[in-house]
């Protein structure tokens, strides 16, 4: 049966290519993108099957107004993919409060008010998927992108919370955790603090790790996207690639033996 998708930062990258892959299927789709030219082939491909919707996702009314729009278009929703994100690169200390801010507003903020705007209508019909795009980032953290990295780990938290929360209301919570891929998030969609000499070592270190077969192929996450919305009882996280699996495990390995080692202190500081 056809579904209805509400997916923002549809632009590029994995938006772009899941946006297309749901309509080539036959499934409807409200798509988002702060420039709707960049819609413009799929618009001329698929016709009223897409509802292309101008929205920043930072503007709370703005985001509440669309997931409005597309549901009085469509007549539901049932699955929305929180997309919008990008990364900043730099040290901890070298990001400014802008940069900071605007950081969490895209990837926190702007996840948030589009999962409270999609809520009483899924609510209402007792049934809806809310996919929420993380990172292995929120998994574990990498130096150079701390702030992305925080973002991250906010998604994780909520999105958890929220999975518990809605589950009496027949609708379902997925996180998507990829490692890294070859799409425009580390390029044309990155912004970069300015740089300060005391780091140079650190990120001189940290690139010269770079290995290509690291990053995978976009278009290959098709499959698994579809296969996660047609699941009848869709995991709580799934991971994206072939790196990120095994280098979570080695990181929760590693915290769970240090949480041991101190497991005594743990204990005493309970006080009774």
């Amino acid at each position: 049966m056809a579904k209805t998708i509400f997916i923002t930062g549809a632009s590029r990258g994995f938006g772009k290519l899941w946006a297309k892959a749901f309509l080539q299927r036959g499934d409807k789709v409200a798509a988002t993108a702060r420039n709707l030219d960049d819609l413009t082939d799929l618009i001329e491909e698929f016709g009223d099957k897409i509802l292309p919707v101008q929205v920043d996702v930072t503007n709370k009314a703005q985001t509440i107004e669309a997931v409005k729009k597309a549901h009085d278009h469509f007549g539901k929703i049932d699955v929305l993919i929180n997309n919008a994100g990008y990364g900043v690169f730099g040290a901890v200390e070298e990001v400014s409060e802008e940069e900071a801010r605007k950081q969490m507003d895209v990837n926190f903020f702007g996840l948030l008010w589009a999962t409270q705007a999609v809520l009483p209508y899924m609510r209402a019909q007792q049934s809806g998927h809310i996919i929420q795009v993380s990172s292995v980032l929120g998994l574990f953290t990498v130096p150079t992108l701390g702030l992305y990295n925080a973002s991250k780990f906010a998604v994780e938290g909520l999105t958890e919370t929220l999975a518990t929360e809605v589950k009496e209301f027949g609708i379902h919570v997925s996180l998507i955790e990829p490692n890294g891929y070859e799409t425009e998030w580390g390029s044309t969609s990155a912004s970069h603090a300015q740089e300060l000499d005391a780091y140079t070592n650190l990120k001189t270190a940290f690139r010269a790790g770079y290995n290509p077969d690291h990053y995978g192929v976009p278009a290959a996450t098709v499959n698994a996207l579809l296969q996660l919305v047609d699941a009848p009882e869709p995991p709580l996280r799934l991971i994206l690639g072939k790196i990120g699996y095994p280098a979570v495990k080695a990181v929760y390995e590693q915290r769970l033996a240090t949480w041991e080692a101190w497991n005594h202190v743990s204990t005493e500081a309970h006080g009774k």
